[in-house]
């Protein structure tokens, strides 16, 4: 042999070692990296809104439903490393998982993406779905502690590059048979995921598919090969060989069925394909339960057959192989030995994000929407909550100036308004706020008392009518003899607050009722030293002597000759000693009563309302419906939100610019507020008293009042409410929201519009946060402060009370 030869031979077999040690050196790289590579996966979680269920869909709008799972698709196909990287560590692979832990019955949509990769996943996925949520979430586990488990491979039965049945030529949703499996299983105990690991194929698969189908077309191929590794041999030598010269080709002719089957073909290799691993895992109590399952789902596979092409084949794993396949399933690894090649159509046949219904309640769905906070909110003032759209967390927060035109929140018990408002307050009063909160339950004023700060202790009112040792004393007659007008507003006030007491009897309230009611305590405000409170009223009535008086020190000529022409000469059921009782029945319930006569029988209230107000004082309201009972909690409720509101319009006196912002909150508003408070939420600018109102359901809201609430105020919460509820605020949250949203939002979840710089912005989504741990300590030093400066012994109150009793003069 010439030495030239032993030289070539010599090149060939260095180039061959050489070409040999590289590629064992990759595939050694490749192995050591893969496990590593899979723990660096971002586990996300989708979620979409359920699918209404009524609303029919046609088989072609289903079909572009799912459809669009190939979008997302088509882009994880353009996510790829570099050359450099992809030769030794391999494409990025990604999984997309259908499950069920082994406790619950939901079933869960999971993606699992290189970390690197997971923030442009979730673009592609928010681009094609623009209502997903998307979470990044720790792993989940089918396995039960001390159960069996079975694992299936799913392969194709014939050529890789010959199509299976997909969604385009199915007669529903083929997803809905998988999922449908899953809803099977028993809420504990009882697990299983079907899980698909892929990566992007080499474009090589690409020519082969279609090279195969040309040459079906030609006749020079059969369609169908008779082995998988014959069609690629047959595709890979037509991209090769050309037409001998000066040979006619000869006619060809295809049956219908076949120019089918060959444009099925030829769809498969013109969408974006993938190296496909696809896993079906079981878990149970039992091994024969855990088959069973594994069984249940793969039957629904044979759906996909499409007859005259490609099926799928699957394999159930038995020993070493089993425990192979459930390594590879919980790491999420890639098998190049049993990967398969699927395009993104047949993919998304198998696995879509549920935007379609797929007949099972069980699935995990987007309870409500999501939206973004709108660019033009402001970044001051209190934080409500954050606002978490697409992977990104922003402030909610509500300007000073946009507060002055109030929050109303609503939502059914146990929703989040309650922690929102605590919340609300516990910012105020740390910010050295005016505040005052009516807590018609007393656990939240209790939680508030723990937020006050040693520096503002002295600034703290604590309001507890079942106190009884020391009552505060509250009077709504009393009034600031500056203001004389201020008398009218007293008067109409209190009829108004019985008039809502005492609403379900309405013939109580009839015009001889409100007459005397008005005659009555005119008379008893025309002349405050000899006694202006409720008791007096009623004793205008029964004390003849003392009504005497009242009529010699009154100015008011129209309620003089009331009582001397009319009331005093009455006869028959007229008289005054008949209607006295009728009268005198409203104000016994509350004068009788050992809790509320020290309290509202007080001459004089216990703090001065205007000056809480303008110096910026904390009031807590406790008016536990448990302890008082609900007319009296009503009752003192509807005094105090009275003499507020009475404040705030005596504020006129002060230039608008000193008048301190003061918020006012109050829970379950509807049962401590009357129809003047139309007047503060119309004219709330000017007097400063900004209002935020809290209850459940509109059912509770005079008609007066609602339209008040729904007409003046600027700013809406909204927590999970009913069905006709949903209904009516969906008009105040669309476009964003819709009624399906707001009966569906999750507690601690709200949807919400609030004003920015005076102007309705776009309704987004609010997640809340629990309310900060209170300070006991300092809560029962704000309780014993208050209750020594404000509150009074009760055995003087009463002494007080039986010496004016006794007296007329």
């Amino acid at each position: 042999m010439s030495s030239l030869a032993i030289l070539g031979y010599g090149t060939v077999l260095a180039v061959a070692v050489a070409s040999g040690a590289a590629w064992w050196a990759v595939r050694r790289v490749r192995s050591q990296d893969e496990l590593a590579r899979s723990l660096n996966l971002a586990l996300l979680h989708v979620s979409l809104p359920r699918p209404d269920p009524n609303v029919q869909r046609s088989a072609e709008e289903l079909r572009q439903d799912i459809g669009l799972m190939e979008t997302v698709f088509s882009g994880l196909s353009n996510i790829r490393d570099s050359w450099w990287s992809t030769l030794w560590h391999g494409a990025p692979n990604f999984a997309l998982e259908l499950t069920v832990p082994h406790v619950g019955e939901e079933l869960w949509f999971y993606a699992a993406v290189p970390r690197r990769f997971a923030a442009a996943v979730e673009k592609i996925i928010h681009g094609v779905y623009p209502d997903a949520r998307i979470e990044k979430t720790n792993d989940y586990n089918i396995f039960h502690p001390t159960g069996e488990s079975a694992v299936a491979l799913v392969t194709l039965a014939r050529s890789t590059i010959l199509p299976i049945r997909t969604y385009r030529r199915a007669e529903g949703d083929p997803l809905r048979e998988v999922a449908n499996a899953f809803s099977k299983l028993a809420s504990t105990g009882e697990g299983a995921a079907l899980q698909i690991v892929a990566r992007p194929a080499p474009s090589f698969w690409t020519e082969r598919i279609l090279s195969h189908a040309k040459l079906a077309f030609a006749g020079k191929a059969p369609i169908i090969p008779k082995s998988a590794l014959a069609g690629e041999l047959a595709a890979l030598a037509g991209a090769t060989t050309q037409k001998k010269d000066g040979q006619p080709e000869k006619e060809h002719r295809l049956s219908p069925q076949e120019e089918e089957a060959i444009r099925l073909i030829e769809t498969k290799g013109s969408r974006p394909l993938f190296l496909a691993n696809i896993r079906i895992v079981a878990a149970a109590p039992t091994q024969e339960r855990a088959d069973a399952i594994a069984s249940d789902i793969s039957a629904a596979f044979r759906q996909y057959a499409e007859p005259a092409l490609n099926e799928f084949s699957i394999r159930p794993q038995t020993g070493s192989n089993r425990a192979k396949a459930l390594y590879h399933y919980s790491f999420r690894l890639f098998h190049p030995r049993s990967a398969i090649v699927l395009s993104a159509e047949e993919l998304s046949s198998i696995y879509h994000f549920p935007n379609a219904v797929l007949g099972t309640p069980k699935v995990r769905a987007v309870r409500a929407r999501e939206a973004a906070l709108p660019m033009n909110l402001g970044t001051a003032g209190v934080m409500l909550g954050t606002n978490i759209f697409r992977g990104e967390t922003r402030d909610v927060r509500m300007d000073p100036d946009d507060r002055r035109r109030h929050l109303y929140i609503i939502g059914q018990t146990g929703t989040g308004k309650t922690s929102l408002m605590t919340e609300m307050i516990r910012q105020d009063v740390l910010a050295g706020h005016g505040v005052c909160f009516i807590d018609p339950h007393g656990e939240s004023v209790e939680r508030v008392l723990g937020y006050i700060p040693p520096a503002r202790l002295g600034d703290v009112i604590y309001f507890n009518p079942a106190d009884v040792e020391r009552p505060f004393g509250l009077n709504l007659l009393e009034y600031d003899p500056r203001f004389p007008e201020q008398k009218t507003f007293v008067v109409n006030e209190l009829f108004s607050i019985f008039q809502k007491l005492y609403g379900a009897v309405p013939e109580a309230m009839g015009p001889m009722f409100e007459q005397y009611f008005r005659n009555a305590t005119l008379l008893v405000l025309d002349d405050p030293e000899s006694g202006n409170t409720l008791l007096e009223v009623e004793r205008v009535f029964v004390d003849k002597a003392f009504r005497a008086l009242k009529l010699e020190r009154s100015h008011n000529v129209v309620v003089q000759t009331f009582w001397r022409e009319m009331a005093e000469k009455a006869g028959g059921d007229a008289a005054l000693a008949n209607m006295a009782p009728y009268i005198t029945s409203k104000f016994d319930t509350f004068l009788a009563n050992e809790i509320m006569r020290p309290i509202i029988a007080q001459q004089h209230s216990a703090f001065d309302f205007r000056a809480v107000m303008d110096k910026k004082q904390i009031l807590l309201v406790n008016l536990s419906k448990g302890r008082l009972g609900e007319l009296n909690s009503s009752l003192i409720g509807l005094i105090l939100v009275g003499k507020l509101l009475m404040a705030a319009l005596a504020r006129t006196d002060a230039p608008e610019s000193e008048r301190p912002d003061f918020y006012c909150y109050l829970d379950e508003f509807q049962n401590v507020t009357t129809p003047s408070i139309a007047t503060i939420l119309s004219e709330a600018r000017k007097y400063r008293l900004n209002l935020i109102l809290a209850h459940q359901f509109l059912g509770q809201l005079d008609e007066k009042i609602k339209t008040a609430v729904f007409g003046n105020v600027g700013s809406l919460a909204a927590f999970r409410v009913g069905a006709e509820d949903g209904e009516f605020l969906a008009t105040q949250f669309q476009p964003v929201f819709s009624a399906h949203d707001l009966i569906n939002t999750d507690n601690h979840h709200a949807c919400v519009k609030l004003l920015a710089h005076g102007q309705t912005a776009l309704a987004f989504s609010m997640h809340t946060s629990p309310p900060a741990a209170p300070d006991p300590a300092q809560a029962e030093a704000a309780k014993n402060f208050s209750r020594a400066t404000y509150g009074r012994p009760k055995a003087d109150v009463e002494q007080e009370i039986r010496a004016r009793y006794n007296s007329v003069n």
